[in-house]
């Protein structure tokens, strides 16, 4: 009875120990941004599964994940020839890629789960070495390693475009290689000589960008004292014009006053005139001539004149003559 239940008990705790193998078999997790692809007896089967917790037949189906987000690829130490015969090593590669889940079937049927080995590793490889093999080092390390990397992007995408639609290359970067060291050196020394040259080249430029800004300011300077000249004189042109002007005004306002002054004295003089014409008739000057007789003190009648009141005077007719307050009226009958 003893053996019974020994044996009993080992029976349930191989049968508990299958089972949780079985489970443990069967059970399976798949992360999120990856799909499962299942084989089973060696065949690919069509119905990946998605992110979460799945079961499967034990020890008869497999699986494997494939990420479907964006991932990069790192393809280390690749050799390199160059058209010169020297050999140099790219230390690190990286290859950004994604694979859309639609085409993970069709590329793991084609190409493995490992399909970033057949496709990017060795396609960079040849790439790589198909790119060296017709360019110097020179070009190679210096002259033509910037687009390095947009080459092989562009040359791995047009493969895969034919080959595996589905998967895409997003980014590809390039480290610098490595060559001899007495070649390193060489290029050292080089780019030495050349950033010398640079150095001197800027300090050229910035010299004669200094003499230029000097010669833009002493023509702004004279510019601008040539400007202030012309503005002041100017300013002496504009004076003088106004004392012109203000002399030509006073001129003619002097002009106008003595005008007006001479018409003023003419027409004076004129009226004046006109009224003596006026007074000088017979009548007028036969008043005239009395009360003259009557203004004078002494008054001397007679045919004979002495010759002290009339000498150099000889009057035909009755003639009015004045002399020394006398008024001498000489009638020859």
């Amino acid at each position: 009875l003893g053996d019974c239940d020994f044996n009993l008990a080992l029976f349930h705790i191989l049968f508990l120990f299958l089972l949780a193998l079985m489970l443990h078999s069967s059970i399976h997790k798949i992360e999120e941004g990856h799909l499962a692809v299942y084989y089973r007896g060696g065949a690919l089967l069509t119905s990946p599964n998605g992110p979460g917790y799945h079961i499967m037949m034990p020890f008869i189906t497999t699986y494997r994940s494939v990420q479907t987000t964006l991932q990069t690829d790192e393809i280390k130490n690749v050799p390199c020839g160059t058209s010169g015969g020297v050999m140099i090593y790219f230390d690190r590669i990286e290859v950004v890629n994604m694979l859309v889940p639609l085409a993970v079937v069709d590329i793991v049927r084609n190409y493995t789960a490992d399909y970033d080995k057949t496709l990017i590793f060795n396609k960079i490889h040849h790439e790589l070495n198909q790119f060296c093999s017709v360019h110097t080092l020179q070009e190679v390390y210096i002259e033509l390693f910037d687009i390095i990397d947009e080459n092989l992007k562009t040359a791995l995408q047009k493969d895969l475009n034919m080959m595996a639609p589905g998967l895409t290359i997003q980014a590809v970067r390039v480290t610098k290689p490595k060559i001899p060291e007495s070649i390193r050196r060489n290029f050292e020394l080089m780019e030495a000589e050349k950033t010398r040259l640079l150095i001197t080249a800027q300090t050229q430029k910035v010299v004669e960008k200094e003499a230029e800004t000097e010669r833009k300011k002493a023509i702004i300077e004279a510019q601008k004292v040539a400007q202030v000249a012309e503005i002041q004189f100017q300013q002496k042109v504009m004076e003088k014009e106004t004392e012109k002007r203000i002399s030509q005004i006073e001129d003619s306002a002097f002009l106008a006053r003595e005008k007006a002054k001479a018409d003023a004295e003419y027409y004076t003089s004129a009226r004046l005139a006109e009224a003596n014409m006026l007074k000088l008739t017979p009548e007028y000057l036969e008043l005239m001539k009395y009360q003259a007789i009557a203004a004078n003190s002494k008054i001397y009648f007679g045919q004979d004149i002495p010759n002290m009141f009339v000498e150099g005077h000889n009057n035909s007719e009755g003639e009015l003559l004045e002399r020394d307050d006398a008024i001498v009226i000489n009638e020859k009958r």
